[in-house]
């Protein structure tokens, strides 16, 4: 039988500040547009608003650039502050060149400026956005919450926009996940023609990643959608740490 996913998107009009409870703001805020929640919904989150309520923006006339900061943020046209901030949520910087910087986050993440963002946030240029300390954590405290507060058992995927070593543009990738496995295994089932597939994982929370940013955008105050209707492997032990490739195997590194 055929799947029928819907994306709904949640609009929420509160500007997220730190300490505010994102999972209660979350839930008023699919009521208030007229939807609830059903059981193996997938709430989609995006980091920003995670980041916001949990304190991880950071006023950048605290941050002092060390000399290495300075040289780095010279040779490669950045606020030394905002390059220390890199530095500091970075455990190794995979690569340098005319502005670009490549990191691999203390979460593992291989990505642009280990997350640090100065995008939507209402403090301007004077503020960044580092991502949430455990994402994982993150997404299971707003299941747990929506179990108990709207009695559904839902799946919930942290997302941020990562570029990609072999292809243009950027797009959605969970960051944090509870209550679903994140891959979908075809090894040792057979495709059309009867062979065996060896090799082939799925992604899915990637995938539904960015099947909710179609919805979420930028800068339309959108940063939840809910998926309904694609039939997931629902697990009460799940993290995104599956999805990350060791450097061994790593072919860009």
């Amino acid at each position: 039988m055929y799947q029928k996913i819907e994306i709904i998107p949640i609009r929420i009009d509160k500007k997220i500040t730190q300490g505010d409870k994102l999972s209660k703001i979350v839930l008023e805020s699919i009521r208030d547009v007229g939807e609830t929640l059903n059981d193996r919904d997938i709430v989609v989150v995006a980091q920003k608003v995670v980041s916001k309520a949990e304190g991880q923006t950071i006023n950048l006339d605290s941050i002092v650039p060390s000399e290495l900061s300075l040289k780095l943020a010279k040779r490669n046209s950045k606020d030394p502050r905002v390059m220390e901030l890199i530095l500091r949520e970075s455990k190794a910087v995979i690569k340098l060149s005319d502005g670009v910087i490549i990191v691999e986050t203390k979460h593992g993440f291989i990505c642009a400026n280990a997350g640090i963002d100065q995008s939507n946030i209402q403090e301007g240029g004077n503020s960044a956005t580092a991502l949430p300390k455990d994402p994982d954590l993150s997404a299971r405290k707003l299941r747990g919450y929506f179990k108990r507060n709207a009695g559904k058992d839902v799946a919930v995927i942290i997302t941020d926009t990562f570029g990609r070593p072999f292809r243009e543009g950027q797009t959605n990738v969970a960051i944090g996940i509870a209550g679903l496995d994140p891959l979908k295994s075809y090894i040792g089932m057979r495709d059309m023609y009867g062979r065996e597939l060896k090799v082939t994982e799925i992604a899915v929370v990637d995938e539904i990643a960015s099947a909710a940013e179609l919805v979420m955008g930028k800068s339309e105050g959108i940063p939840v959608a809910i998926i309904r209707g694609y039939r997931y492997l629902c697990t009460e032990i799940s993290s995104v740490s599956k999805l990350l490739r060791s450097k061994e195997k790593d072919l860009f590194r």
